[in-house]
């Protein structure tokens, strides 16, 4: 066996190992961002943005289990002065997610709506990281989508501070098939949309959310 055949060989082996590795990544990305805790008492419970219904169905089991006293909201940006200036009523999504919890058998005294819009996952952790100060506060119980929970525990760690515990808990009556993400354009843009946070994170939060 020639020494130019031996380099062929082992370049071949590489390459097919290396694929093999990427496909396996590739396929398990689903599953890698999936990283919830353990459910446990909290002072409060907080519904993330989006993932309608799920998120405040999943909300309002926890707290009906009496890991918490009490339910947050928090509150996207929406058009609602633009639309009011065309005579259009606009619910926000906190309000719908507001009756979900109602719905569910959460008395509408122990839901609170937290009071700043805000833009993006960055701004809700610095929020309830805000209202937890103010109120005394030491752990909360976060209730999101699985494939956005690595992420959320990532922003968490950067922004909240040690002295502030958030669980972070995935719906799980949402629809997303971690071990099949690539079969359905929903699931795949979820998991490129938060490898592009995951990036955005580890590198110090150079993209920010426009200033309005």
């Amino acid at each position: 066996m020639t020494r130019r055949f031996s380099s062929r060989i082992v370049a071949l082996v590489v390459l097919v190992v290396l694929c093999a590795a990427g496909t396996f990544a590739f396929r398990g990305a689903g599953r890698w961002l999936v990283r919830e805790d353990a459910a446990g008492p909290a002072d409060s419970i907080v519904v993330l943005s989006g993932g309608m219904p799920a998120r405040a169905e999943e909300a309002a089991k926890l707290f009906l289990l009496g890991y918490s006293h009490e339910i947050w909201i928090t509150k996207p940006a929406a058009p609602t002065a633009e639309l009011a200036e065309m005579g259009i009523h606009y619910l926000g999504e906190e309000e719908y997610s507001r009756e979900v919890l109602i719905h569910a058998g959460v008395p509408e005294a122990d839901i609170r709506v937290l009071p700043d819009a805000i833009l993006d996952t960055e701004q809700e952790v610095e929020e309830v990281a805000s209202q937890m100060r103010s109120q005394g506060m030491t752990s909360v119980m976060i209730v999101t989508s699985p494939q956005h929970t690595r992420r959320v525990k990532m922003l968490w760690a950067k922004l909240a501070g040690n002295n502030l515990r958030a669980i972070v808990r995935g719906a799980p009556e949402d629809r997303f098939d971690a071990g099949h993400w690539w079969r359905d354009t929903h699931d795949a843009f979820a998991v490129f949309r938060e490898m592009l946070g995951l990036l955005n994170a580890s590198t110090g939060l150079p993209v920010r959310p426009p200033a309005y």
